[in-house]
């Protein structure tokens, strides 16, 4: 059984900025080299930075800067061995010393598989009062000065074929598709228990492949609000956000992110069970964002951004 993403890796053409920009957002420095950089989300989720012309790079589905591989966490051994024999009738793949299985999806992205590193981890969100039923007595909601991310809870691509990339994660990787807009997007988990989506396919305008976001998981709407303010403060540029999408129930903040595509900050989204049934939706701005603030708001007077 997948138990999501493990670890990320990206090619990017100014590795210092992206050090910088990944240290802003909130994730632990483990490593920093001339020539590469790692980092770490709460429960051990690895960020990885190349160079994008490295050699041990995997190949990059578009150009630039821009994500090179997507690490899946494999609950123990008995369910690696089972996902290789799927491979082995459906797919070629590698398999190194390391124990890690790579092979790669119908849009040239880079998928490796291996026993999950990511730690156990245990934190809460602040409880919400309504009327009559009071879930916070005597404690105020948290304010958070930046974010900590948890987790990498989901990648967000834009794919050549929408029906063969389906058939791909459904069929050779066993993920579950949790809603859709048809003939435009699906969004899909990795296992039948868990987050609304850790992946979200769209079919790309330009036919070809590219990276949309890749988001982190924060611990509720206040660490949204806290981390979209303190990457304002650092100038980076919030492309959307906050807001709130309606089809997962999460809130969001996007930046541009020099790594690639963008980084998304949310919390909240809905949790899904082997019960649920996905659903049919038109592709429309409001079912996209309930609400959204364009450019986020101004981290040092904390009201929304204007050209004055």
């Amino acid at each position: 059984m997948l138990t999501g993403i493990d670890a990320i890796t990206y090619g990017v053409e100014d590795l210092a900025q992206c050090r910088k920009f990944l240290d802003d957002w909130g994730l632990r420095k483990v490593l920093s080299t001339k020539h590469s950089a790692r980092f770490e989300t709460m429960d051990g989720t690895e960020v990885r930075l190349r160079p994008h012309d490295a050699k041990l790079l995997p190949p990059a589905m578009e150009p630039g800067s821009t994500l090179r591989e997507v690490v899946w966490g494999i609950k123990n051994k008995r369910s690696l061995d089972a996902l290789l024999k799927r491979f082995s009738r459906n797919v070629s793949f590698t398999e190194g010393k390391d124990g890690v299985a790579r092979i790669t999806d119908p849009n040239g992205l880079t998928l490796a598989f291996r026993l999950t590193l990511r730690k156990p981890f245990s934190v809460y969100g602040a409880a919400i009062n309504t009327p009559g039923s009071p879930q916070r007595v005597d404690v105020p909601s948290p304010i958070y000065e930046r974010a900590t991310p948890i987790q990498v809870g989901h990648v967000v691509l834009f794919v050549s074929d929408l029906s063969e990339s389906e058939a791909f994660y459904t069929e050779v990787l066993g993920f579950q598709v949790s809603d859709r807009y048809p003939r435009h997007g699906i969004f899909m988990r990795c296992a039948p228990r868990g987050g609304h989506h850790n992946l979200f396919l769209l079919k790309s305008p330009t036919g070809r492949p590219k990276l949309n976001h890749v988001a982190f998981t924060v611990r509720d709407i206040h660490e949204v609000f806290g981390g979209g303010l303190h990457i304002s403060r650092q100038g980076w540029e919030t492309q959307l956000g906050p807001g709130r999408h309606p089809i997962s129930s999460a809130y969001f903040w996007y930046v541009n992110s020099p790594c690639g595509g963008l980084a998304e900050y949310y919390a909240d989204e809905d949790y899904l069970t082997e019960n649920w049934q996905p659903r049919n939706f038109e592709r429309k701005p409001e079912l996209f964002a309930e609400w959204a603030v364009i450019g986020g708001f101004d981290g040092i007077t904390r009201r929304q951004k204007t050209d004055k």
